[in-house]
């Protein structure tokens, strides 16, 4: 074996051993190994384009650094090996995918990681951007010159990757719209109700005035208001209980039966600071909504964001 195919052997193992490390030591995963319960594997891919913006390096969350690293610590692989072994670009991401594979279940069952397709194909994917670097910088017999190109082509490589990786997450993910009040909400008796004429009170010496609508419970009786979705959603609204008041009342919701909010008059008289709150959730299309007010509880500027694509 040649002097500059022992060196580059010798750094492949090498940096084998370090990434070993990372993947089966690193970040806290031997002490995690004693409050796992279960083995947990991740088959379906469902975030692998997800990648932290430039802006998000400026303070990165340690989730950040896992993005990048799960594509750029794999890079020197696709240089390395192809060095060592002369392949198709298909033999090598097939034997380096099925190989990273083999390193996920082995962390699932030995409790020190999790078996992820994501981090797969993220892993896959640097491999494969080292190899398209390769294939661009060797192509002379001039050593430095070969690396520096090599490490060019690698780092535009990584850009692009990153790059079309945001554009495609972002065209993948749900943000909220605009806000659309609701003026109608089915109430109790089976009628639809388009609420109380809103007006203006105060809550803990804040003056409140609706913008939209307002609902609350007749004569200081019980109510119930009732709502389908038809898509997607954020569901919002403000509740509290005008001032003066003798905090007697209270709210609860529930979503398909399942209750999410309990709030009575005497959280406010015990938590003024808190009130009026804004309340939001979450609904996926055909979820019934189920509001009850008793007493002197209201809510007001009752209403969703749809959820949609930026395209929409």
């Amino acid at each position: 074996m040649a002097k500059p195919r022992k060196l580059i052997f010798t750094l492949t193992v090498l940096y084998t051993f370090v990434i070993l490390f990372f993947m089966f030591f690193a970040f806290g995963r031997t002490d995690a190994k004693e409050h796992t319960s279960g083995y947990t594997f991740i088959f379906l891919p469902d975030s692998f384009f997800k990648m932290p913006a430039l802006s998000d390096l400026l303070h990165p969350a340690l989730m950040d650094l896992v993005d990048l690293g799960n594509i750029a610590a794999f890079i020197p692989f696709g240089l390395l090996i192809p060095l060592l072994y002369r392949m198709t670009f298909i033999r090598f991401i097939t034997l380096f995918f099925a190989s990273i594979l083999v390193l996920e279940t082995i962390q699932a069952l030995t409790f020190l990681g999790s078996f992820d397709t994501n981090d797969a194909i993220q892993n896959s994917v640097g491999a494969a951007i080292g190899f398209g670097a390769y294939k661009l910088g060797f192509r002379s017999r001039h050593v430095r010159r070969n690396m520096i190109l090599t490490a060019v082509s690698a780092f535009v490589l990584f850009v692009g990757v990153w790059g079309v990786f945001g554009m495609v997450d972002r065209a993948l993910t749900k943000e909220e719209g605009p806000f659309i009040a609701l003026n109608e909400l089915m109430d109790s008796s089976g009628n639809v109700s388009p609420g109380l004429e809103p007006e203006r009170f105060t809550i803990h010496n804040q003056d409140v005035t609706p913008r939209y609508t307002m609902y609350a419970a007749e004569s200081g009786d019980i109510v119930t208001f009732t709502y389908m979705t038809k898509e997607e959603m954020i569901f919002y609204f403000y509740y509290g209980m005008p001032e003066p008041t003798d905090y007697a009342g209270s709210i609860r919701l529930s979503v398909n039966g399942n209750e999410i909010l309990t709030s009575s008059g005497e959280d406010q008289r015990l938590y003024p600071e808190l009130f009026p709150d804004l309340f939001k959730i979450p609904l996926e299309a055909g979820s019934e909504l189920t509001i009850t007010l008793e007493g002197n509880q209201k809510i007001w500027d009752v209403g969703y964001r749809k959820m949609q694509y930026f395209w929409n």
